[in-house]
Parts: structure tokens; C-alpha cells; sequence
């Protein structure tokens, strides 16, 4: 009977010997997914950072653009009006 609570007790060990080493398989690769994915965050974070940067840039510049055609549109109108009047008192 010593024999077979022996070789339970061994039997037992061994199941949880190979359980604890799955354990800590997969707590290593839970950690390095963990790490990769605070990565591409990291990585994430920049590039919507650069985007914002560049998205503000184009907005600006539209903006001067914008202003600088109008500006330009009522010299010509203006010109166009002073040609009228010319043309007119010939």
C-alpha cells in the first residue's frame, strides 16, 4: 500500500512540476506581449502626434492661402471696376 501512495505522490509531482512550468511559459509570453503592445501604444502615440502636427500645418496654411486669394480677389475686382469706368468714359 506504500508503494501506491508512493508512486501517487510521485505521479502528483510531476503533474504539478509540468503545470508550474506551463505557468511560467505563459506568464513569459503574457509579459512580452505586454511589452510589445506598450510599444506600438508608444508607437501609436507618435505617429498621432506627428498627424496632428502636420494636419495643423496644412489647416494654417490653408488658412494664409485662403486669406491671401481673397485679398488678391477684391484687388481684382476693384481693377475690373477701374476698367469698367475707363472703358465706360471713352
Amino acid at each position: 500500500m506504500l508503494e501506491g501512495h508512493e508512486s501517487l505522490r510521485r505521479e502528483i509531482h510531476g503533474i504539478r512540476d509540468e503545470l508550474s512550468e506551463k505557468i511560467d511559459n505563459n506568464s513569459f509570453k503574457i509579459d512580452v506581449l505586454n511589452k510589445k503592445i506598450d510599444s506600438v501604444a508608444a508607437d501609436l502615440k507618435a505617429t498621432d502626434e506627428k498627424l496632428t502636427q502636420k494636419i495643423d500645418a496644412v489647416a494654417t496654411d490653408l488658412k494664409e492661402h485662403r486669406a491671401n486669394t481673397e485679398a488678391h480677389s477684391g484687388v481684382n475686382q476693384e481693377m475690373r471696376g477701374v476698367s469698367l469706368i475707363f472703358l465706360c468714359s471713352i
